[in-house]
């Protein structure tokens, strides 16, 4: 999308099934696993830029011998950052102990990060700060090893204020709010509780304290665990989480907002949020690949038997839309072809805007995220280019003649690239008018291959501020002198805050809202946003339950095409010299091409969980109010 918008996270997770010198005979390394993550986290690079975290468990050592393993980096390239630290040390221990180089028993004890279990993160900070202490995984340390839980996940909780207060009443004092620690919190509260339960129940089936450990480790019920820890939790979320002696888990939300997908032979079970970074990294085809089911868990335990157990009752299926029109990898085969769908879908909106007429109308896209619906909208030209030069052609029959014919079967979409991102260009002055000037030119343009009456249309993945296109991209695209600039969004009008995720949390920042608003003074209907607040107020100390989204009342009164048409007078500055539109993708049309994924709570406000018709209001209320704060 040409508005940076920071979003997602991403997981990735090995459990090594095989003792170490297997993957060393057969794959010619014990750093097998280690090698597998690196490649699982790179692949999953685009989920997360902010920061980078990786954990790594050892089986079976004995006491006094480190098992735990982490590391953590909010470097430019955090991901090779940690990887290139990792390496350092193990080369530093392996030359400074030249006989363990062959003995692979004394490497997986002298040696950090070399194990048999592995967990992996990549962070896109949705709000607030990007220190070191909010990189992922998260450790919570005892000297039980079976209390010892690390955590990492792609997710956010819309009640964090309310798990925290959970937390206070069970008696903890958590060290600060993030939700995070809370879930940890949450999470590491019932395994205690689990854990000492076991140790009594052992004990008195005359066990020694020493026995009762491992025995602990195979009676310990993870799901159970689960169940209690994530029983108030509304959000979206994938959580992983690894045990101290060996135990790990997955746990997807019951709406199936967050994606995590899972595969399994006798050598690995590997997890990640997408599916095409298991096939590459294990070269496996794409049935091999399984979607962890809403509300489900995968669970490993220790000894390797791996279940998938029902945690929550799963809600209706609303998956982010995101995932699909953005913010994964394209690489997927299901994602590829319902991208090129989103593009197809929109042409005929395109064709009533150009009236009909394609030997006049260049298409482009901006972003290079944007390529793929580009591909399939100019494939949508092509058939119905297609469709009317054989109604021509019939039409004229045996009297065409053959420099008539070569005209109509030369006519074809006119495809170009036009814009091209200039990544040297840094914007340093911080005086507005100056620094607009250079955002202006972060793009250089192709001259020569749009002419004066040409209508020019350029796809984008989504409009959410609608700040980039106005300083930026359209100034640019100007430069080119058509007659009419046409600005298409793959994804319907961005009107409501999200808050399983994506950093789209203050409502006035959303360009579609600024247009609702707009429309409303110039109709006299301003009123309406006072009543908004009021109602808003009147349900804030309410159960989320029992509230509505009042902000939805702010759009009922005008079509998609009316807010559409305000946002294209919202982008157009005096400036440009060209007439500019936008156009959106329908909320139908999103279904239509994503069936999977309906979650459309940014498009709709039908939030899938009870907290999200709260967030809408408490952002509207900031809004009113003046507060720059986040909504939940």
């Amino acid at each position: 999308m040409s508005d940076h918008i920071k979003h997602e996270c991403g997981i990735a997770m090995i459990r090594l099934l095989k003792p170490l010198d297997y993957y060393k005979n057969k794959y010619g390394s014990a750093f097998y696993g280690i090698n597998k993550m690196y490649l699982m986290m790179e692949k999953q690079h685009n989920r997360g830029q902010d920061g980078a975290g990786f954990a790594s468990i050892k089986m079976d050592t004995a006491p006094g011998e480190r098992y735990i393993s982490r590391i953590r980096s909010n470097k430019g390239q955090p991901i090779q950052d940690i990887f290139s630290q990792i390496n350092q040390r193990i080369n530093e221990i392996l030359e400074q102990t030249p006989s363990i180089q062959e003995d692979l028993e004394a490497q997986k004890r002298k040696l950090p990060y070399l194990g048999e279990l592995y967990l992996g993160h990549v962070r896109y900070g949705t709000f607030g700060k990007n220190s070191i202490e909010s990189v992922h995984p998260f450790l919570r340390q005892n000297n039980w090893m079976h209390r010892n839980l690390i955590v990492a996940g792609n997710f956010n909780m819309t009640n964090v204020n309310e798990l925290f207060d959970n937390l206070v009443k069970l008696g903890q004092h958590p060290k600060e709010k993030a939700d995070t620690i809370t879930v940890m919190e949450k999470i590491g509260h019932f395994l205690d509780d689990a854990v000492g339960r076991l140790y009594k129940e052992i004990k008195s089936e005359g066990y020694t304290k020493i026995e009762a450990s491992s025995i602990i480790a195979k009676r310990l019920n993870v799901a159970k665990i689960l169940r209690k820890a994530a029983k108030n939790w509304d959000g979206g979320y994938a959580m992983a989480g690894m045990l101290g002696h060996g135990d790990a888990f997955v746990l997807r939300d019951p709406a199936g907002i967050r994606p995590a997908y899972y595969y399994k032979d006798d050598e690995i079970v590997a997890i990640a949020s997408e599916r095409p970074v298991i096939q590459t990294v294990f070269n496996v085809a794409f049935k091999d690949v399984k979607e962890l089911q809403p509300g489900k868990a995968i669970i490993i335990k220790k000894n390797g038997k791996t279940a998938i157990k029902e945690i929550l009752e799963p809600l209706p299926r609303k998956a982010c839309s995101f995932e699909r029109i953005y913010f994964s990898r394209g690489s997927d085969a299901e994602i590829y072809e319902e991208r090129k769908m989103l593009g197809r879908l929109l042409l005929p909106e395109i064709l009533e805007k150009v009236n009909y007429d394609l030997e006049n109308t260049v298409f482009s896209y901006i972003p290079n995220t944007a390529e793929t619906s580009f591909f399939g909208l100019v494939k949508e030209a092509q058939n119905y280019l297609n469709h009317k030069k054989e109604e021509l052609i019939l039409k004229e029959g045996s009297g065409i003649t053959q420099e008539r014919l070569r005209h109509i079967l030369s006519v074809r979409p006119r495809i170009e690239k036009i814009a091209i991102k200039d990544a040297k260009l840094r914007t340093f002055i911080t005086e507005d008018s100056s620094r607009d000037d250079l955002v202006a030119h972060v793009y250089d343009v192709t001259y020569g291959a749009v002419a004066p009456t040409d209508n020019l249309v350029i796809i984008d993945d989504s409009i959410v501020r609608g700040t980039t296109l106005k300083k930026s991209i359209l100034k640019m695209l100007d430069r080119l002198n058509p007659k009419t600039i046409i600005v298409v969004s793959s994804a319907p009008q961005i009107r409501y805050p999200d808050c399983y995720g994506i950093d789209m949390a203050r409502l006035e920042d959303l360009v579609a809202f600024r247009a609702a608003l707009a429309l409303h003074k110039e109709r006299d209907t301003y009123h309406v946003i006072d009543s908004v607040y009021e109602k808003c107020v009147s349900q804030k100390d309410l159960d989320p339950s029992e509230i509505d989204n009042f902000v939805k009342e702010i759009y009922d009164p005008f079509t998609d095409h009316e807010i559409s048409e305000k946002i294209s007078e919202l982008l157009s500055d005096p400036e440009i010299k060209s007439d500019v539109r936008v156009i959106f993708q329908s909320v139908d049309n999103l279904h239509k091409a994503c069936p999977k994924n309906l979650g459309d709570w940014y498009f709709t406000g039908n939030y899938p969980t009870t907290g999200g018709n709260r967030v809408a209001n408490r952002a509207f209320m900031n809004f009113y109010e003046g507060k720059k704060e986040r909504a939940y």
